[in-house]
C-alpha cells in the first residue's frame, strides 16, 4: 500500500512531535519532513514533494498563509491543512483564499486530523467540524473557495507579504533586507507599496493589522503603542 507523504510546518516543538507520534501510528500515513517555520517548510515542499502538508498559520520569518501560496506555486500537487488555534471567520477567509484546501483547530481529534490527510489528498477540502458547520450556516453550502471576495492580503504580493511580516515582527529595514537576500532600498520601496496599498502608514498599525490578519501572533510583538 502507497503511503500518504505529509510534511509537518510547525514552530512549536512539542506540537509537531505531538503530530508525528499521531500520525505514526496509521498504516496509510508517513511523516516525510518537520519545518520549523514557513519558509524552511516551503524549501523542504520542493524538495520532499509531499502530498499534503499541515501548515500552522502563526510561523516566524514566513507565516503559513504566505508559506502555502509559495507551496502551491511551486508543487501545485501537494495540498495544504492549516493548522491554527483559531477559527474566526477571516483566519479560515484567508487560509482558503491562500489555497489551502482545509481548516483544522489545534484542538482536533487525531482521528479527525488523520480523515482530513485522507480526504484532502483525494482531491477534496476539509474543515474542522465547527467550521465548516458554520460556513455551511453562512453560506448555504459545502465550504470552498469559490466566489470569496478578496481579503486586502490578496492585493499584497508575495515579497510585499513577507516585508510585512518581517516588519510586524520587529525587524528593522538591514534585518529584514538580510533575510530576503535584497538591498534596504528595496526592502523600503516594498515597504512603502504596503502601506499605500493597506492604507495604513505606521509600523504599529501594521503588526495591529498582521496580528487580526493571522499572520503573526499577538505574542511576537508586545511593544505595540
Amino acid at each position: 500500500m502507497k503511503k500518504i507523504t505529509v510534511l509537518l510546518a510547525e514552530d512549536h516543538t512539542i506540537v509537531r512531535e505531538g503530530f508525528r507520534k499521531m500520525l505514526e501510528l496509521e498504516n496509510d500515513l508517513q511523516v516525510v519532513g518537520e519545518a520549523e517555520n514557513g519558509r524552511q517548510a516551503v524549501a523542504m515542499v520542493k524538495k520532499l514533494r509531499p502530498a499534503v502538508v499541515l501548515m500552522d498559520i502563526a510561523m516566524p520569518l514566513l507565516n503559513g498563509l504566505e508559506a502555502t501560496r509559495q507551496v502551491l506555486k511551486a508543487v501545485p500537487s501537494t495540498k495544504v491543512l492549516i493548522l491554527s488555534a483559531h477559527s474566526d471567520d477571516a483566519y479560515v477567509k484567508n487560509a482558503t483564499e491562500s489555497g489551502a484546501v482545509g481548516f483544522l483547530l489545534k484542538q482536533t481529534s487525531s482521528h479527525v486530523v488523520c480523515e482530513a490527510i485522507r480526504e484532502v489528498q483525494k482531491g477534496k477540502t476539509f474543515f474542522s467540524p465547527t467550521i465548516a458547520r458554520r460556513l455551511h450556516q453562512l453560506d448555504g453550502k459545502s465550504p470552498d473557495r469559490a466566489g470569496r471576495p478578496q481579503s486586502r492580503n490578496a492585493r499584497l504580493t508575495s515579497r510585499e507579504m513577507e516585508v510585512l511580516q518581517l516588519i510586524a515582527e520587529g525587524k528593522a529595514n538591514k534585518e529584514t533586507a538580510a533575510e530576503l537576500g535584497v538591498s534596504i532600498k528595496t526592502v523600503e520601496k516594498h515597504r512603502e507599496k504596503v502601506m499605500s496599498k493597506l492604507d495604513i502608514h505606521d509600523t504599529a498599525g501594521l503588526t495591529r493589522y498582521a496580528i487580526s490578519a493571522g499572520i503573526i501572533e499577538s505574542s511576537v510583538q508586545l511593544t505595540i503603542v
